[in-house]
């Protein structure tokens, strides 16, 4: 399929399936608009998550259209016959033995449009710019039936659409001459532009303002100033993903800066709006993501519900759970024991010292001959390739081997229909290149065997078309120049002796957003040619400050490469103006004990030099090795200090400026996938810009320079397939 009919399609979002009942009604009514609106420049939703509580009900429209002709078209839909209307008075209407309909539609369009009307007036750009259309829908009345009863003559009533029009032409004319409830004005491409990215919710998203130093010539804070009110183009994939709500399992698989963390928040906020009995939980698996992931969550559900809903409201039936929790922290294992009346383990009680392998450890004696009872309605998994583990840990049943975090999350679940109980709202995002402890990819007979190999392949039953496997394409967070680097060295893919991870087969690489523009990978001994095209990488920051994103530099010894560090952070303070908490970052490198120790170095030759430094999971500035109990692994920035951090602490996080130092042992192992991976989780944590340094001579570091020289296009000779394929299960 074309990616423009692919877009076409995706600009009609069904966020949940309309049920069977009411396909007579709602069904008709949308279908008539997606083939009304089919060929004009529009996105829209059939129920646009916009709870404003009007009474004792808060209900998101049924259809929103935003439209660049027509501006906002909101259409409300009556299932009613013309019987069961008794009176209308301007925008109230009476029913009769119409009992779920609880409010006035007319009353609850107009409500509604104010609310979305109110997000358009605070960009100045559309400032009482956008015009609005307030529609109520009638498919079980024609026009005869409603100008015989009179009400056609009644004063206040807003438009209607009627039985008889919804043809594609009808339908169109109708709301073409149909009065406003606002009226606009004709919108330039800005304007339209900024349109589509309010209805989105993109504003959530935008950073607090900040004032560039006044210094001669181009700074990166000058940069970072110009491009924090930028709005970028509505990215039709994810709204699509973000907004819909499966009926059951869905994976997603986002490269690094794809935006998963963000969709996973926007759906856990609709699904509590949406569905506020529901039990859900979100759990991650980093701790320094707390705080990120409940902002989100809070930022989401206010914008989602007109201010009226903060995360703190929420929180009794909306869980965010770290995946092992802590003393003071419930968490996804703590939780499940605590439900079951079972002590829960700790990481003291498993001899298995990696977290993740740890956890699944304690997992599998929960579930070792204990009948565990579901607790929860939706369950959505972010970070999800660090909850696995290799087959030693897995989970045994029935002859199957599952990933045992994974089947316990399943195991808690109630199904969605009883009647089809295998299919349970279990949602999952991952990015295999980040995996940092074990190589295993999160396919679904991976995860929960052979007999569950379908759960997410296809799509789900019934007229929403929710895909069950999503693969996001586009990287938003770290620029083009830094994020072909760290994919082309985290796989190896000019590594004088081939390959080490990654895509063997051209409809993968074109799943992440790559071409394969020369050669196959069958048979192997070919010369193959990637290349990622600039529309997938759509940060600015390159084009902005016109030079080098990404800097590498080589030293004779520790000292030198700490020394040149400090002068450099020195540099970013004085001149740049960037702040040291939250714009500039320092990762190291290494295995356990060697990341450890050049964390401590770092930290106190920065220290010595005057900069103030901040040890992720400490209690404060300057405090190296931060130890219990004095400590929080919870933070990871602190007002005034530079982090510095080791990789697995620095997961999910990110900064404008990061320094990625330690090179040399990823060069003394770069033959290891795991290690190699370090670097790549270090390389994406950027928004910006991204400095490498090592000491020593190594030819890995001849590989790094002609990767940086190679740009967004990298030529290799494909000799045989890779230690880890990390191909998708399907795509479609």
């Amino acid at each position: 399929m074309a990616a423009s009919n692919k877009d076409n399609i995706r600009k009609f979002i069904t966020t949940e399936p309309i049920p069977d009942k009411g396909k007579d009604c709602e069904q008709k009514v949308w279908d008539s608009v997606k083939s009304a609106f089919g060929e004009q420049d529009c996105i829209g939703y059939w129920r646009y998550p916009l709870f404003s509580k009007i009474g004792e009900v808060r209900k998101e429209p049924d259809i929103v259209v935003a439209d660049r002709e027509l501006g906002i078209v909101i259409i409300e839909i009556a299932c009613v016959k013309i019987d069961q209307i008794i009176a209308i008075n301007g925008e109230h209407w009476q029913f009769q033995n119409a009992d779920h309909i609880s409010v006035s539609p007319a009353e609850r369009v107009n409500r509604q449009m104010q609310a979305l009307l109110g997000y358009c007036d605070r960009e100045s750009i559309l400032f009482r710019k956008v015009t609005g259309r307030a529609i109520i829908a009638l498919p079980l009345i024609t026009q005869e039936q409603w100008q015989k009863k009179g009400f056609d003559q009644l004063p206040g009533c807003p438009p209607i659409i009627f039985q008889n029009q919804l043809s594609k032409a009808a339908l169109l004319t109708q709301i073409q001459k149909s009065q406003p409830l606002v009226t606009g004005e004709t919108l330039n491409d800005d304007q339209w532009k900024t349109l589509k990215a309010v209805v989105s919710g993109t504003p959530v998203l935008r950073k607090a303002p900040r004032t560039a130093i006044s210094t001669n010539g181009k700074t990166r804070s000058s940069i970072l100033a110009t491009l924090q009110e930028w709005l970028y183009e509505v990215d039709l994939q994810q709204e699509e993903i973000g907004k819909q709500l499966p009926p059951g399992a869905q994976r997603i698989r986002g490269i690094a800066g794809s935006g998963k963390t963000v969709l996973l928040c926007q759906k856990a906020a609709q699904m509590h709006l949406k569905h506020p009995n529901w039990d859900i939980a979100l759990v991650f698996f980093t701790r320094s993501l707390y705080s990120q992931i409940e902002n989100l969550i809070d930022q989401w559900l206010k914008r989602f519900s007109n201010g009226d809903v903060q995360y703190s409201q929420a929180k009794t039936k909306l869980k965010v759970l770290h995946a092992w929790g802590a003393q003071n922290r419930p968490g996804f294992y703590r939780t499940i024991c605590e439900q079951n009346n079972i002590t829960p383990g700790t990481p003291y009680d498993t001899q298995y010292k990696s977290p993740n392998e740890g956890l699944a450890d304690l997992c599998n004696r929960l579930l070792d001959g204990k009948e565990i009872q579901p607790m929860f309605d939706a369950l959505l998994i972010d970070e999800g390739q660090d909850l696995i583990t290799e087959d030693d840990l897995k989970y045994q049943d029935d002859n199957e081997y599952k990933q045992t975090i994974y089947w316990m999350a399943y195991q808690i679940l109630r199904p969605v229909d009883p009647e089809n109980p295998e299919q349970r709202r279990l949602i999952w995002a991952y990015d295999e290149a980040q995996s940092l402890d074990c190589l295993k990819i999160p396919s679904a007979k991976e995860l929960f065997g052979e007999s569950l190999t379908n759960l997410v392949k296809g799509s789900h039953k019934g007229n929403g078309n929710i895909k069950k496997s999503e693969i996001m394409h586009r990287c938003y967070r770290t620029p083009g120049p830094i994020l072909t680097a760290a994919h082309a060295i985290g796989m190896g893919l000019l590594r004088p002796n081939g390959m080490l991870s990654g895509l063997t087969d051209q409809k993968s690489w074109k799943a992440i957003g790559y071409e394969v523009t020369k050669g196959s990978f069958k048979p192997p001994g070919q010369q193959i040619t990637l290349h990622r095209p600039p529309e997938n990488s759509p940060n600015l920051v390159p084009k902005l400050w016109g030079d080098s994103v990404l800097e590498f530099e080589v030293y004779n010894s520790r000292q030198e490469e700490l020394e040149a560090l400090a002068e450099k952070i020195k540099y970013n303070l004085n001149h740049d103006g960037l702040k040291p908490s939250q714009d500039i970052l320092v990762v190291v490198l290494g295995s356990t004990f060697e990341a450890m120790d050049l964390e401590t170095e770092v930290g106190n030759f920065l220290m010595d030099e005057g900069i103030k430094i901040y040890i992720a999971s400490g209690k404060r500035l300057n405090q190296v090795n931060p130890r219990y109990p004095d400590n929080n692994p919870d933070r990871f920035w602190y007002d005034g200090g530079v982090t510095v951090s080791r990789i697995h602490r620095a997961k999910g996080n990110e900064a404008n400026m990061v320094y990625v130092v330690g090179l040399d042992h990823v060069a003394k192992n770069e033959s290891n996938p795991n290690f190699r991976n370090q670097l790549f989780v270090g390389m994406t944590r950027s928004r910006g810009w991204v400095c490498l340094s090592g000491v020593g001579n190594y030819p890995f570091y001849d590989e790094i320079r002609q990767v940086i020289s190679s740009g967004d296009t990298f030529t290799f000779t494909f000799n045989r397939p890779p230690k880890v394929d990390t191909g998708a299960e399907e795509i479609e």
